[in-house]
C-alpha cells in the first residue's frame, strides 16, 4: 500500500511517495500551483501513476500546537482531497520540516539556486517519512 505526502506552499506542492511496504518516503516532485482544478489534476495523475491508498498532508502548526491561516488552509485543502479522491487523507504536524530540509541540502552542499527547486519535494518526504515511522511503531 502507498502512502503520497504532501507539503502544502503557496505557489507549490511538494510530492513524496512510500515505498509499496510502507517503509520509507522518496520524493517524486514539486507541483508549481496554477488553480486548484489543476492542482487536484496533477495529484488525481500521481496518485493512479502509484496506485496510492492513503495520503498524509503537513499540517503547518504555530510553535505552541495552535493553529493558523496557514494550519487552515491545509486542513480545507484535506478536506477538499478526501472529497474528490475518496482516499482517507491524514494530516501530519511539519513544524521545522522545511528548515530542517533546508539544514540537510546545505550540509549536503547544495547550491542555494538548486535548494529552491527540490526544498518542498524534500520537506514532503520528511513529512511522509514521519508519519510512516509513527505508524510503524
Amino acid at each position: 500500500m502507498r502512502i503520497l505526502g504532501l507539503d502544502l506552499g503557496e505557489r507549490t506542492i511538494g510530492v513524496a511517495v512510500s515505498d509499496e511496504m510502507g517503509w520509507t518516503a522518496q520524493g517524486v516532485e514539486t507541483i508549481r500551483r496554477q488553480s486548484a482544478e489543476k492542482d487536484y489534476a496533477r495529484l488525481n495523475e500521481l496518485i493512479l501513476q502509484y496506485q496510492v491508498e492513503e495520503i498524509v498532508v503537513g499540517l503547518p502548526k504555530n510553535m505552541n500546537g495552535t493553529i493558523g491561516p496557514r494550519g487552515e488552509q491545509c486542513q480545507a485543502f484535506a478536506s477538499a482531497l478526501a472529497k474528490r479522491t475518496s482516499l482517507p487523507v491524514h494530516l501530519w504536524d511539519e513544524r521545522l520540516t522545511t528548515m530542517a530540509a533546508e539544514r540537510m541540502l546545505i550540509s549536503a552542499d547544495v547550491s542555494r539556486q538548486k535548494r529552491k527547486k527540490v526544498i518542498d519535494k524534500m520537506a514532503a518526504t520528511l513529512i511522509l517519512q514521519g508519519y510512516l515511522d509513527a505508524k510503524s511503531r
